[in-house]
């Protein structure tokens, strides 16, 4: 009964009752829910630049914000175009509302910050309202469309009270025809942007969640016989050197008369006739050769630039022009430290000609379409561009990709509209090499109807997608952080074969590519020479993409007025994803990490390799088209830090894929005689470039002779043994505990093996090739690796068999709980103003872990000023990177030792170190080794680990070095493969000495 009693509820009759509904935004939350595209828009076309009236609308707007679709006005619009303004404040478009006090940013890489029920988005939803007065002239009549470049997330718009339609799509290009709604003089257009929508299941890119009109917004004119659209056909027959030019130009979808001019080419012919040019000059990466057309329509000119260029895919290879090429390339988002998604036109300038100058070739448009002028800077410039479409569903990876959009026919829709709006608006750029269907959105049919469907409007360019090994609906294999031995498989072909015959038989016959390698976050990347030597080993292997080009740091203040960078997590947000959002080849302002000149190094297009004898230098060419004849080459010759001799040594120009020989002049290392001296020879720019002065370094080789030898100690003292202290030398040793505690009148705090680093971003990050796979951070905090402590075992003083009397200090360390340690004997020796110590090391026990680093910690008491060494440098090395440092001789401050990664970490080494030499106010210690990474800081270990951003380093008035005879790699395993074998630290036995100058 009671059953029944609950089934016969008289709520069951309340369904069928009449319904008031209350919500008055419901339609409005319905909009927001719909899994559609844009609505009311024109359709997609390039972005032409024409001699139609054009104006930015951007400038000074109103704003007002909400906290959901819930809370906004009916009336708002009525209010606002009647010249209310009560409530509304200022606003700059472009702009990221969160950037300018209103809301805070959000960092999530894969989660979604909201529940995942598509197509719903939360109540807790900010709404923001624009409104913009403007006057529009007589050149805008009778017909024009209002263009915005990036409306982050969902837009809806109103002019003069009309509603004009919705965007779908943040980083896609929407307009509107205003004909007819737009008035002489003044005009008021209305902009409602939701954060979140529908749209958001499908924009889940690894950034910042920043909402808002963040690109231009433009009035064109629409003048009647003008043209719509131009689709450039220019392709490039390498054979016979022809060109082949076809343009089309369309108005509402239909071929128009038009003319198609190309002044330097002679060549006047209507436009969709087909012209084939003789000894036309290609477009490539390295040649990016443009030439100026015209299509004119009765109403309307155009402006193109035409690149011409063929790509085909053949025996695996990946070619341009008939040649395989090789992708040089970082993944790019688009950020601003201070504006967030906006970028200005001097910054998206600087960015380019920055990747120019340290050898990056390529793009991928990580994950999403850029703001237009890129494309067009790429263009000129000279790069190979992925483009990829706006699209991303990570999110549903964590319930095993159940609802996914990709394979969901409701979303089919707004699928095809983003691919259609990414490939109409940057069709005509050349530097465009692949159109990607998007980023991590698993598999489905809807990925494979966006790959039709561009196919079919552009058979000229493959298809990228990374998402779907299969590969079935792509032209290219691609993959993201495969490792080096992967990767080297796939080169060779005989990768692990796919369980469907057919797929896997196709997919042997396609290029590869890594979308994203090496991962850049914090000190690293590692591992990038070994990759680069499989890409240029194996002609299927295309190259790679670092993940990624820049941090995305958002500037702050501390409490004395300096600027840092934050990161995920510090502006409150309910789920985060940390600082992995900071993890680039630059920083937020652009300046290069040591990652980017290593990696200018690793992919440099010539190797440069000095002879022994410093007759003459080898040169291999490994551009894919030019020669050596832009280049000069310059050698410089030093001695002891000084310049000896320098010139430029002539050469004949070197072919593309060839190798040759430039002499150098007699006698160059009979003048080193026994002097250290380092030979550097420089490929330079010999003219002035799109992106580059002349002068600028493309690549270098060394030669380097009489490195410094560990110097011994002249006319030993004998071991003198005082009431509390024991004396060798210079240096001072407590009686009672054998610790050093003074060379010379330098008080030394603290000397003691050392073999723990404070972790990386890499050393937190996963390392499944490992039989442990946990974060090496974990591990070493687990085995006490950070907390060892000194037992001494003896204190002697020891006959030499050269009869020279030593201190010898046995010790052994370990962790509190933990039967695993190591002995240590320190074998000290001084005279006059040196003292020497040569230390033995032995594993004791089971280390379940490998070592962090084998060296010494030495604490001065005393703030150094200054730190000059030769070695290794300018910038920090480790033994899997450092691949741009070059040996020399270099000078820092103290505080310039670290490098300051946004959440700070182990920095700072110099690797191959002979000597260095610390200053003090009234004092110096000169420092000798046998090429030990050698580093400097201000603050201890501890605070270094301690610390969560630049301003929790706080100095204590000591200075603390590193000396190491060995150091564990740094990897990539925040996101990609660890530490490669050859470049772990296991526990080992080790020997290694150090020598102490009192200056």
């Amino acid at each position: 009964m009671a059953d029944e009693s609950i089934t016969a509820a008289p709520a069951m009759t309340l369904a069928f009752a009449p319904k008031r509904e209350l919500d008055l935004n419901s339609s409005y939350v319905r909009e927001l829910e719909d899994r559609g595209p844009s609505r009311n828009t024109k359709p997609a076309r390039a972005r032409l630049k024409t001699d139609a009236p054009r104006v930015l609308l951007n400038g000074t707007w109103r704003f007002r914000v909400w906290d959901g679709a819930r809370q906004v006005p009916a009336d708002g619009w009525q209010l606002g175009a009647s010249g209310e303004t009560a409530g509304w404040e200022e606003l700059e478009v472009p702009s990221s509302w969160p950037m300018h006090g209103h809301g805070t940013p959000w960092y999530t890489n894969v989660q979604y910050p909201f529940a995942v029920e598509p197509p719903h988005v939360p109540d807790a939803n900010p709404i923001g309202d624009y409104l913009l007065d403007f006057d529009a002239g007589p050149e805008f009549f009778p017909a024009s469309v209002l263009g915005f470049d990036g409306v982050d997330s969902a837009g809806t718009f109103w002019l003069n009270g009309t509603l004009l339609g919705t965007s779908r799509g943040s980083r896609l290009t929407h307009e509107f025809d205003v004909s007819g709604v737009l008035r002489p003089g003044r005009n008021v257009l209305a902009v409602r942007v939701a954060q979140f929508s529908a749209a958001s299941y499908l924009e889940d890119q690894d950034m910042w969640w920043l909402p808002g009109i963040f690109r231009d917004v433009t009035l064109q004119a629409r003048p009647a016989k003008g043209v719509d659209d131009v689709f450039v056909h220019a392709g490039y027959d390498h054979v016979t050197r022809e060109g082949k030019l076809l343009i089309e130009a369309t108005r509402a979808g239909e071929a128009i008369d038009a003319v198609v001019r190309v002044p330097e080419l002679g060549i006047e012919v209507p436009a969709g006739t087909e012209v084939r040019i003789p000894d036309v000059q290609p477009w490539t990466a390295e040649t990016p050769r443009l030439y100026s057309a015209e299509v004119v329509a009765p109403g309307e000119t155009a402006n193109v630039w035409l690149g011409f260029r063929t790509i085909t895919i053949e025996d695996a290879q990946f070619k341009v022009n008939g040649r395989r090429i090789l992708i040089r390339g970082v993944n790019r988002h688009e950020h601003d430290p201070r504006l967030g998604r906006v970028v200005t036109p001097e910054r998206l300038e600087g960015e380019l000609r920055l990747m120019k100058q340290h050898n990056i070739n390529a793009v991928r448009t990580s994950h999403y379409p850029p703001h237009p002028s890129f494309l067009e800077l790429a263009d000129e410039l000279g790069f190979y561009v992925i483009l990829e479409c706006d699209l991303e569903t990570h999110g549903f990876h964590g319930a095993q990709w159940a609802q996914n959009p990709s394979g969901d026919p409701l979303w089919r829709d707004a699928f095809l509209d983003r691919m259609r709006r990414t490939v109409e608006r940057d069709k005509n750029h050349a530097s465009v090499i692949m159109w990607s269907l998007g980023n991590e959105s698993h598999t489905g049919e809807n990925l494979e109807a966006m790959s039709r469907w561009a196919k079919d409007r552009d058979p000229s360019r493959p298809i990228h997608y990374e998402g779907d090994w299969a590969c079935p609906y792509v032209d290219v294999y691609s993959r993201m952080y495969a490792n080096q031995a992967e990767t080297e498989l796939i080169g060779q072909g005989i990768e692990p074969a796919l369980d469907n015959a057919e797929f896997d038989a196709r997919r042997r016959t396609m290029p590869f590519i890594l979308c994203e390698y090496v991962h850049a976050m914090g000190n690293g990347p590692g591992g990038m020479s070994e990759y680069q030597e499989l890409f240029e080993r194996y002609p299927r292997l295309m190259g790679g993409f670092v993940w990624e080009w820049i941090e995305h740091g958002i500037s702050r203040r501390d409490h004395e007025g300096r600027e840092y960078f934050v990161y995920g997590g510090d502006f409150g947000e309910e789920i985060h994803d940390g600082n992995f959002v900071t993890d680039g080849l630059v920083d937020a302002d652009l300046n290069p990490r040591p990652g980017l000149l290593d990696f200018k190094k690793v992919i440099e297009p010539l190797a440069i390799t000095v002879a022994s004898d410093w007759n003459f230098f080898a040169v291999r060419n490994s551009f894919d088209f030019v020669d050596t004849s832009h280049l000069e080459f310059h050698w410089r010759l030093e001695i002891n830090g000084e310049i000896h001799q320098s010139g430029v040594a002539g050469a004949d120009a070197v072919g593309p894929g060839a190798e040759g020989r430039v002499a150098l002049p007699a006698g160059l290392l009979a003048a080193a005689g026994s002097s250290t001296a380092v030979l550097t020879v420089s490929a330079v720019l010999a003219s002035d470039s799109g992106w580059a002065a002349a002068g600028h370094e493309i690549a270098w080789g060394q030669g380097v002779v009489n490195r410094p030898k560990l110097p011994e100690v002249d006319s030993p003292s004998p071991v003198e043994d005082q009431d509390q202290a024991i004396v060798v030398g210079p240096a001072l040793f407590d009686r009672a505990s054998g610790r050093l505690i003074a060379l010379g009148d330098l008080s030394v705090k603290e000397f003691r093996l050392n073999l723990w680093r404070p972790d990386t971003d890499n050393d937190n990050g996963r390392d499944f090739e490992q039989p442990d796979a946990r974060p090496l951070a974990e591990q070493w905090r687990e085995a006490g690796l950070d907390r060892m402590h000194s037992r001494l075992i003896g204190l002697d003083a020891e006959i030499t068999e050269a009869g020279v009397e030593e201190l010898v200090v046995r010790t052994r360390i370990a962790a509190a709980d933990k039967k695993f340690g190591a002995f240590v004997t320190f074998r000290w020796q001084g005279g006059g103003n040196r003292a020497a110590v040569h230390a033995e090391v032995m594993p004791d026990g089971d280390w379940p872990v490998p070592w962090g680093r084998i060296g010494v910690e030495l604490v001065l008491a005393g703030t150094a000023r200054n730190v000059t060494w030769f070695g290794d440098g300018p910038h920090q090395s480790y033994p899997d990177t450092g691949q741009g440092a070059r040996t020399g001789w270099y000078s820092l401050s103290v505080d310039e030792f670290d490098v300051p990664y946004v959440r700070p970490q182990e920095s700072g080494a110099r690797g191959a170190v002979d000597t260095a030499e610390l200053r003090f106010d009234s004092s110096g210690l000169a420092v000798h080794a046998e090429s030990c990474y050698f580093t400097v800081r201000p603050y201890s270990l501890r605070t270094l680990a301690d610390a969560e951003h630049q301003p929790d380093l706080a100095v204590d008035g000591d200075t603390y070095v590193y000396l190491d005879a060995a150091m564990h790699g740094v990897g990539t395993a925040a996101c990609g493969p660890g530490v490669l074998e050859k470049y772990r630290l296991e526990a080992r036995a080790a020997e290694f000495g150090f020598a102490f100058d009192i200056l």
